[in-house]
């Protein structure tokens, strides 16, 4: 047996594979449980290795690297510190695999919603599931930072734990250790968070920070007003009213769409005054009917309060021609009317038909509007969305327009099955309540069928979380 020592070993037979056995004999080579190799020949329990020096070599180095490595010792280790205590109760089984299914892809859209109500409940996310949210929430945009940090709440103190063993869940700690250094240094998403954070604790001061960096903030000054749309108040009207003169088009989106969703602004006002002379009631031989007008055009006023004519829309024929993607007569005038139409009743306070036409929402909704139906039927779902969140007389209609698409006349546009999807999110979950109500007909589209199940999911979802 070789006295050489194992390291010096291993350096013979890296020597060797350097120089080739044509010019070096492979070495005597002790691996430990093996006999050695002598130049006497190999012995016997060696004879399974090739007689060839090369293929020898090599059934060598791999015997003494797996003696290396199923010897050496373990490095030490320090044990990991414990989680600190988190006093926050655990949602119920029921919701913790509630959440296991939205991570799973059910409804994934609705994960916000799930963590924004634990978190407002005081409750926490299982621990066995923080790992997949945490990489749900990685895998999202940098601009997505509502999820994140709700992420980071509704973890609690082991979602933190778990953060300081990950890099890749790092951003925990960004949205729990937010400072002012991170409004001044910070990315992009770290100084969205700490603005969020700021207008949670303090709309006021979020407010005059957003004014006081305006003029230098380029693009982020989309950001800003987006940031608004958490505990939107009228105090925060004069800043989105300046906006609607910013240069850049999603400033001015946004900040109109805002004054539209805020009760009593003045552009809602502006709106409503615009939209009276565009629909009024009519009494015929058959009853009440909705008669429709809008202009041809809008003028440099009504454009800088958002509504912009664009691309002509499929929302069903309309009276005086067709627009359903041919021109048909007048289509491309129309097409603007029709934008025009859908643009000012979105935008409108819903108050103003029911306070115009002196009937409640549900009789305005199931009212004849002819060809010109499908636009109201968008424009009021939009309507709705937006203003629900910020009045609750908006809950009302939402209640009304589910229940018309599932009694009345079902949506067969885009635009109707847009609108309806987005309000099955906005709506009210009591709604999804056994027997609030009524079932689709068997006949009804897909959309109706998945708007109901996402009410029902949601309904579902909550009450597990107040179980």
């Amino acid at each position: 047996m070789s006295g050489a020592a194992p390291k010096e070993q291993w350096q013979d037979l890296v020597t060797a594979s350097l120089l080739g056995t044509e010019r070096v004999p492979v070495p005597a080579t002790a691996v430990p449980g093996l006999p050695p190799r002598t130049s006497a020949g190999l012995p016997a329990d060696l004879a399974v290795l090739p007689a060839d020096p090369a293929a020898e070599l090599l059934e060598l180095a791999a015997l003494a690297t797996v003696a290396r490595r199923a010897g050496r010792r373990p490095d030490p280790a320090e044990p990991l510190p414990a989680a600190e205590p988190d006093p926050a109760p655990v949602v119920s089984p029921a919701a913790g695999h509630r959440l296991q299914r939205i991570l799973g892809g059910e409804h994934p859209d609705l994960l916000t919603e799930w963590l924004t109500a634990v978190v407002t409940r005081g409750q926490r996310a299982p621990a066995h599931l923080l790992p997949s949210l945490l990489d749900r929430a990685r895998r999202g945009s940098p601009a997505d930072q509502d999820l994140r940090r709700l992420a980071a709440q509704a973890g609690g103190a082991r979602v933190r734990w778990l953060a300081a063993l990950n890099p890749d869940w790092r951003f925990v700690t960004a949205q729990t250790g937010l400072s002012a250094d991170a409004w001044r240094l910070g990315d992009a998403g770290q100084r969205r968070g700490f603005l969020a954070a700021l207008r949670a604790s303090d709309p006021s001061a979020a407010r005059d920070l957003i004014a006081a960096s305006w003029a230098t903030a380029g693009l982020e000054r989309v950001m800003f007003v987006a940031v608004l749309a958490d505990g939107l108040s009228q105090a925060d009207e004069p800043l989105l009213e300046a906006a609607l003169d910013d240069r850049a088009e999603d400033v001015r989106s946004w900040a109109a769409y805002l004054l539209a969703s805020l009760p009593g602004s003045a552009l809602s006002r502006r709106m409503a005054d615009r939209s009276r002379r565009c629909l009024r009631l009519e009494r015929g031989q058959r009853g009440l009917r909705l008669h429709v007008s809008p202009p041809d055009s809008t003028d440099a006023a009504t454009r800088r309060d958002g509504v912009m004519p664009g691309p002509r829309i499929s929302v069903g024929p309309v009276a005086g021609g067709t627009v359903m993607g041919g021109r048909g007569v007048g289509g491309s005038l129309l097409a603007d009317r029709t934008r025009i139409m859908l643009e000012l009743v979105s935008r409108t306070p819903l108050d103003t038909w029911t306070g115009e036409f002196e009937l409640p929402a549900g009789e305005i909704v199931a009212l004849p509007a002819g060809n010109w139906a499908p636009v109201l039927f968008a424009a009021w779902s939009r309507a709705a969305s937006a203003q629900g969140p910020y009045d609750p007389g908006a809950r009302t209609w939402m209640a009304a327009l589910l229940t018309a698409t599932v009694t009345g006349r079902p949506p067969a546009t885009a635009a109707e099955m847009a609108a309806l999807r987005q309000l099955a999110r906005r709506a009210d979950p009591a709604l999804g309540a056994p027997g609030l109500l009524p079932d689709p007909e068997p006949g009804a589209p897909p959309a109706v069928f998945g708007a109901i199940a996402v009410l029902r999911f949601r309904y579902e979802m909550l009450k597990e979380l107040d179980g």
